[in-house]
């Protein structure tokens, strides 16, 4: 059972003169085998590590009455020769050994060229689609995936971030999508691994952002007998991810992955990848896939009667607005334009906020329950609202009793929740055009000077509430209006949910900021992160975000739910700024019990010392108990090359 030694063999160096005494065994990996060293009788023996009966790692197990004991199932094997007592046929393999002066050596035949496999073509063709980044979790069923991914990286072709937690890996590609909408992908085991990535996919779902999610499977012939971690993934993804499928040993493997990157792309959403255990690292020939004549043009024009009666609706009007959602932030220079064009106020929903300056004379801020009240001032005065990419959920602020035109890519989202004057399909950018050359001839009152100073009164009151204090921490105008000193103008900020991001809404005031937050699921946690996302797409070519200062803002209750992604951070060097506002408290929650008539109850946080965390983790950490200290608080952890963390001890009802 051993190899024989013609000369061909490859010798590595397996243990030091004394290392591994009398009467004992240990694992080894040479090259990419390992193998089992015993020391038995005054000699030394290498055995193939794997029990050939359930895979039991026999390096793990011991010597006992003179036999190799299989630690998984009791089994033994000779230490010298590999064979099973009895006479049975069920031995394990043993390789040449030879003791030199520096040490024990093993003889292995030469490794053969890694052939190309189901895993390999399927990754390559991901990779032609453009996608460059992976967050996750490598694990037992999905080795060969992991293992094409690592070949990718390799090249050169794909980066890979390991994650302490699969839901920040799927919060880190929803974040990704949204910021470039390109799609980035998540990987995990089957069962536990594959679900865990279920909340940070219903965000990409619902927000709109193209993920691909490859995750792991039981091998085939166990599927359906519940064998361990098994779990119907189609099932478990439901509505989740809008294209899935399982890769079989008979699948056009490209063709799936071309499939699973044309709906992402072309739906904005989420794709599914299944990967059973043995068809992943099968043998395969095919070509690599690609995008090339798979996705049409997205330059949609509006119909000529729908831009016709949305003429004449703006026409018609006087003092309308223009409302913007997530769905424009592509699409902001043509709509700044026509803003300009018409002397008419932008107002954002909170998705959208930062996708026009505040400080741009035609900003109106962010409307809904995390804005301004110069945003609610012009939505009630407005005679006509012209809504581009944006929803009329129940937290946009959107008055629906308004005459209303709506533009959007999307024919569903059109008059969605109820009727509306104009629906107009068609992509944003060209409508937004076509109307551009109407409004030429039309006239609207001049609303500059109204904006100028409905933003003076609302400057005021935030120095008002800057002064505020109970001594039971820094209040939130505080916060942010120190931020709004010190944060660059073109950083890239990921927002959680909580009393911050009410405070941040309201409080920050935008520049060239890009904002990042978890819309329509509103889930907490989701900041942290999206800034490891984030920070991904500042480390590519693309000059819309390379370079630029990545910043996470969040809360105590947030920031505890993936807070060992800090290491994660530390492992890859991340320049991310960390503003935690700690009130020891699910503040947002004891506002809801208070306004519904209950009591406070089980809102209260038990939490560490987070400044004292970060520099464990590695990272700096710096703690804020006055207001006086933010200032040089924050400009330390901008300045500092690495992850920080700014913990800032809050007071919960000065929000």
């Amino acid at each position: 059972m051993s190899p024989a030694d013609d000369g061909t063999l490859v010798w590595y160096k397996a243990l030091e003169p004394d290392e591994l005494t009398e009467g004992r065994v240990k694992p080894v990996t040479c090259a990419h085998l390992t193998v089992c060293m015993t020391h038995h009788q005054g000699r030394f023996t290498a055995l193939d590590n794997r029990c050939p009966h359930q895979g039991g790692p026999l390096g793990e197990g011991s010597i006992e009455k003179g036999w190799l004991r299989c630690p998984w199932h009791g089994w033994d094997y000779h230490p010298h020769t590999g064979d099973s007592p009895g006479g049975h046929d069920d031995g394990v393999a043993v390789y040449p050994t030879e003791i030199r002066e520096d040490g024990v050596y093993v003889g292995l035949e030469p490794e053969a060229p890694h052939e190309r496999n189901v895993s390999d073509v399927m990754i390559d063709t991901m990779v032609a689609w453009g996608v460059r980044w992976c967050f996750g979790m490598v694990g037992h069923s999905n080795l060969h995936v992991a293992d094409a991914l690592r070949r990718a990286a390799a090249r050169g072709d794909l980066g890979y971030i390991g994650i302490r937690h699969e839901g920040a890996a799927s919060f880190a590609a929803s974040a990704y999508g949204k910021l470039t909408s390109r799609p980035a992908s998540v990987l995990a085991i089957a069962g536990p691994g594959a679900t865990n990535l279920l909340t940070g996919l219903w965000d990409a779902n619902v927000d709109r952002s193209p993920v691909i999610a490859l995750t792991g499977q039981v091998a085939t012939q166990v599927l359906g007998t519940g064998n361990f971690q098994e779990v119907d993934l189609k099932a478990a993804f439901g509505k989740v991810a809008q294209w899935s499928a399982t890769v079989l040993s008979n699948s056009q493997h490209p063709e799936l992955m071309n499939l699973a990157l044309k709906s992402a792309l072309t739906n904005r959403g989420v794709s599914q990848l299944i990967f059973p255990d043995e068809v992943a690292g099968q043998g395969s020939e095919a070509e690599t896939g690609s995008p090339k004549g798979r996705l049409a043009d997205a330059h949609i024009p509006p119909a000529p009667a729908a831009l016709e009666a949305a003429s004449e609706l703006l026409e018609a009007s006087n003092r309308p607005v223009i409302v913007v959602g997530h769905g424009a932030r592509f699409d902001m220079p043509d709509i700044v334009r026509l803003a300009e064009a018409m002397n008419t106020p932008v107002l954002t929903t909170f998705k959208a906020k930062g996708q026009i300056p505040d400080r741009h004379p035609l900003a109106g801020g962010v409307l809904g329950r995390s804005g301004t009240p110069i945003a609610s001032w012009f939505m009630n005065e407005a005679d006509l609202l012209l809504v581009l990419g944006a929803s009329f959920s129940n937290h946009t602020g959107i008055d629906s009793k308004k005459r209303i035109i709506q533009v959007d890519f999307d024919r569903m989202a059109l008059a969605k929740f109820h009727a509306i004057d104009v629906p107009v399909w068609g992509e944003l950018t060209p409508t937004v055009q076509a109307l551009s050359e109407r409004v030429t001839a039309m006239s609207f009152t001049d609303q500059r000077a109204e904006l100028a100073e409905r933003w003076a009164i609302w400057r005021a009151e935030k120095v008002r509430r800057q002064g505020e204090t109970r001594g039971r921490g820094v209040n939130s105008a505080a916060v942010f209006e120190a931020m709004n000193r010190h944060l660059p103008d073109d950083a890239i900020i990921t927002v959680d949910v909580g009393n911050n991001t009410y405070s941040f809404g309201r409080y920050f005031e935008s520049g060239r900021q890009a904002v990042l937050m978890s819309g329509y699921l509103g889930s907490i946690g989701f900041a942290y992160p999206a800034a490891l996302g984030a920070w991904v797409a500042t480390q590519e070519d693309d000059p819309r975000f390379a370079g630029r200062k990545v910043v996470a803002v969040s809360g105590d209750g947030g920031f505890g739910q993936y807070l060992a992604e800090v290491t994660t951070a530390v492992k890859y060097g991340m320049n991310i700024t960390h503003v935690l506002l700690n009130n020891f408290e699910l503040g947002k929650i004891s506002k809801e019990q208070r306004s519904g008539h209950w009591e406070v109850w089980q809102t209260s946080l038990h939490n560490p010392n987070f400044a004292a965390y970060a520099e464990l983790c590695g990272a700096r950490g710096i703690r804020v108990t006055d207001a006086d200290q933010l200032d040089d608080a924050l400009a330390e952890a901008l300045a500092h090359p690495g992850p920080s963390t700014v913990e800032i001890l809050t007071d919960p009802e000065l929000v």
